[in-house]
């Protein structure tokens, strides 16, 4: 609704500077500033329905002087009643006129009336420069207060994702150590192997080998190489009862250090028969050479076997700096239409170091979820500070749960620990900027405020905290259908946490 459909619902009144000072805004004005607002402002009575809405551009700015107002924000495009009152002197609107086009000039919520109503009006324009005329130190501290606090806002969550950023970045240098730290190791001993197979081969150019006999060493080693790929997975009673065994036959066939070859046999899924073909095959050949073939063969298998090491290696190094992409969102547009579901992964791949071995990870993903139009690396921030939260309050043991699902025109991401809880006392200031919980020293209070910016503000979603003890959960919500937002108009949606929404409970 606009300002002309208002305007057919209301009717002028005559303006009375006495009743004017009446109300608490005005009561310290003198005669001459009263007589001024009722000359550039205006007594209106509205009928009930909407006044303003959110986002519409601020042009007025009302005080209640008879009647209610019910004021409200948008959440998951539900209307969500933040005041109601009829408290005479309450003033909503354009009451941030006065800063002009440092900040958004736009209501930051909707008002309406439920029933007829009468208020003082005045233009935004007049209300700006009545402030500014009658009180400029005010209007000075004011900016001061309110730009002040949103630069030590920035500068302080600036810190917050500096040091989340370095404790991912010694996380993922811990994960990524281990991969390439191993595939150095393999690949030395795959160098060691591979000399030791030339000098067999050596051995076997020397003749002490006939050909048919060579022939069927060369075809059982291509059976030993294939075999490694498709190893049984075999328990740890399993394995060690395989190796004895095969230890016990190679001393029995007079293979030295039988015990530190047997292992490596029965990883690549070897057992006694085999063993025997080989015998069999070289038979008339002297206990030297069989001995060699042995080894040859054995030589083969941990190639394979390194091979396949340096393989899981590189590709666990390269899974991590793809979940590092995917977290970051490098290379890639801020606004995208995304599954939900590759954010939430790649997240707690970069955070697994933190979860540790103590917290169990449950996944009750809704793979049916549509895709979800958002700021995807926004959004990681939001699933990095609950996930954190939540290991924090577990001290490290416990079971986290994510879940997914489908609610109305919503994406859903539910985010609980098995923690003690979040008392009742400090539920309701949660999301307030530099509020924690947490030690002095070990939190700053920003992680839940920037994340309900995002949420709230940048996805036009809400987020939720239900907490008792052993079961604490985070819900968020974000629309599954929204346009792209224009980059400014998406900064400055961040920037109005901590503003007053209005001042309909300006009341004293």
């Amino acid at each position: 609704m606009n300002s002309k459909d208002t305007a057919a619902r209301s009717s002028r009144l005559v303006c009375d500077p006495a009743e004017l000072r009446k109300l608490f805004l005005f009561e310290k004005l003198d005669d001459e500033q009263l007589e001024w607002l009722c000359g550039d402002g205006r007594v209106e009575t509205i009928e009930p329905g909407l006044v303003f809405r959110e986002g519409d551009p601020a042009t007025c700015f009302y005080v209640l002087m008879d009647g209610e107002v019910v004021l409200t924000k948008l959440s998951s495009g539900t209307e969500i009643e933040m005041v109601r009152t009829d408290h005479k002197g309450a003033y909503a609107g354009a009451w941030m006129a006065y800063m002009g086009d440092k900040v958004d000039q736009t209501y930051n919520g909707s008002m309406s009336v439920p029933r007829p109503s009468r208020f003082f009006v005045l233009d935004a324009g007049a209300f700006a420069r009545m402030m500014h005329e009658w009180f400029p130190m005010a209007v000075h501290m004011l900016e001061g207060a309110f730009f002040g606090n949103r630069n030590s806002n920035e500068r302080i969550a600036q810190r917050e994702r500096l040091l989340a950023l370095g404790s991912l970045s010694a996380g993922l240098t811990h994960e990524l150590n281990n991969p390439a730290a191993a595939a150095v190791r393999a690949t030395s001993g795959l160098r060691e192997r591979i000399a030791g197979m030339r000098h067999k081969l050596a051995m076997m150019a020397e003749g002490k080998f006939d050909t048919e006999s060579l022939v069927s060493l060369v075809r059982l080693q291509e059976e030993a190489a294939a075999q490694v790929a498709k190893a049984p997975e075999l328990t740890p009673m399993e394995a060690a009862d395989r190796e004895d065994l095969l230890g016990e036959w190679l001393e029995d066939h007079g293979i030295g250090d039988a015990w530190n070859l047997a292992p490596n046999f029965v990883q690549a899924g070897f057992d006694v028969d085999w063993l025997e073909r080989v015998a069999a095959t070289l038979d008339d050949c002297p206990d030297q050479v069989f001995q060699g073939a042995i080894r040859w063969l054995n030589y083969t298998i941990e190639t394979e076997l390194l091979m396949n090491e340096i393989a899981d290696s590189t590709t666990r190094i390269s899974s991590l700096v793809g979940a590092a992409k995917q977290y970051s969102q490098m290379d890639r547009a801020p606004f995208q239409v995304i599954d939900i579901h590759e954010l939430l992964d790649s997240t707690l791949v970069m955070l697994s170091r933190k979860i540790g071995d103590g917290v169990q990870v449950v996944k009750e993903y809704d793979r049916t979820l549509p895709q979800v139009p958002c700021y995807a690396a926004e959004l990681n921030q939001v699933w990095t500070n609950l996930i954190d939260n939540a290991v924090y309050a577990m001290n490290g043991q416990g079971t986290l749960t994510i879940r997914t699902r489908h609610e109305n025109d919503c994406a859903v991401v539910e985010i609980g620990d098995t923690g003690p809880g979040v008392p009742a006392e400090v539920r309701s200031r949660i999301f307030e900027p530099f509020f924690t919980t947490k030690p002095v020293g070990e939190g700053t209070g920003l992680g839940l405020d920037i994340s309900f910016r995002i949420v709230v503000n940048k996805h036009n979603g809400d987020i939720q905290l239900d907490s008792e003890p052993g079961n604490t959960r985070f819900t968020v919500w974000l629309p599954l259908h929204r346009a792209e937002e224009n980059p400014a108009e998406a900064n400055s949606a961040d920037d109005n946490r901590g503003e007053p929404e209005s001042n309909a409970g300006g009341q004293r």
